[in-house]
């Protein structure tokens, strides 16, 4: 499940970030009212990757090779997604807050936006964090001390043939 579920809300609200940004440059009411809705969907789905987490944390310090390393990963991994779910939970409130302001065409709705927009910059950067440090888990190659297995292929010099008769 979390596999599953856990690039929604990054990449959605990245998506609904830009969307407000956008909507905010060319005040338009709709554009406001879409990116709302964009983090809100997005950011509830932040629930299920953060709930399904600690059962994907079972499964991988059981798996063969879970070294003291890939241990520390997955506490900075929990840590970063606990801090991103209090921006995520501000969002989705924000968000609900915006679109009632924006369907009922509050006058302070634009300030619920900037406010919104505020807080959806910081969630990104969260987000960020907390897919950088889940990616490192799985992802060997994308951790600082990563060295590349040296090519261990014998290199034929031109002209040389293998016989093998």
């Amino acid at each position: 499940m979390h596999l599953l579920v856990n690039h929604f809300p990054i990449i959605g609200l990245i998506l609904g970030t830009l969307v407000l940004i956008l909507g905010i440059l060319l005040k338009s009411d709709a554009t406001r009212n879409t990116a709302a809705f964009l983090l809100l969907v997005s950011t509830i789905f932040a629930i299920p990757a953060f709930t399904s987490g600690e059962g994907a944390e079972e499964i991988v310090e059981h798996m063969p090779g879970m070294d003291r390393e890939t241990h520390h990963l997955i506490h900075e991994h929990e840590e970063r997604a606990e801090t991103f779910m209090f921006f995520a939970y501000g969002i989705i409130a924000l968000s609900v807050v915006a679109l009632f302001a924006g369907l009922t065409k509050k006058k302070w709705g634009i300030y619920v936006h900037f406010v919104t927009l505020l807080v959806a910059l910081g969630g990104c950067f969260m987000a960020n964090e907390v897919g950088k440090s889940g990616g490192q888990i799985a992802h060997l190659e994308s951790r600082e001390n990563f060295k590349a297995p040296e090519d261990h292929h014998e290199h034929h010099e031109e002209g040389e043939h293998d016989d093998h008769d």
